[in-house]
């Protein structure tokens, strides 16, 4: 399997506590990354890319009536949960390799 980008990455991590709306995945990968700017734009084509790779789908949904209609809520699939594992490990990896190589400190 082929490393994530890292916006599909944070992506996926956001959809492991369940379904989101996409505004609800860009208030969330912002407030992860320390307000980090990301371009709602930006997470909706790569939700596009996403759902045509498999790695997540649409999640059909009750609406409530405080919902608004146009929100669609996002699920990862098998697939994207693997994918996500996999990276996971990989950054832990490479971070693994950055402490042998002293680039970082070891914490306790």
């Amino acid at each position: 399997m082929t490393a994530l980008k890292p916006l599909e990455f944070q992506v996926l991590v956001a959809l492991t506590d369940g379904e989101r709306h996409g505004w609800d995945l860009v208030r969330e990968i912002r407030q992860r990354t320390g307000g980090e700017r990301v371009l709602p734009a930006n997470v909706y084509r790569t939700l596009r890319g996403m759902l045509a790779d498999g790695l997540i789908e649409e999640a059909t949904r009750r609406r409530l009536e405080a919902d608004d209609e146009r929100r669609r809520y996002f699920r990862s699939t098998r697939r994207g949960q693997d994918a996500a594992a996999a990276e996971a490990r990989r950054l832990q990896e490479l971070m693994a390799d950055s402490r042998l190589k002293r680039l970082l400190k070891r914490t306790p």
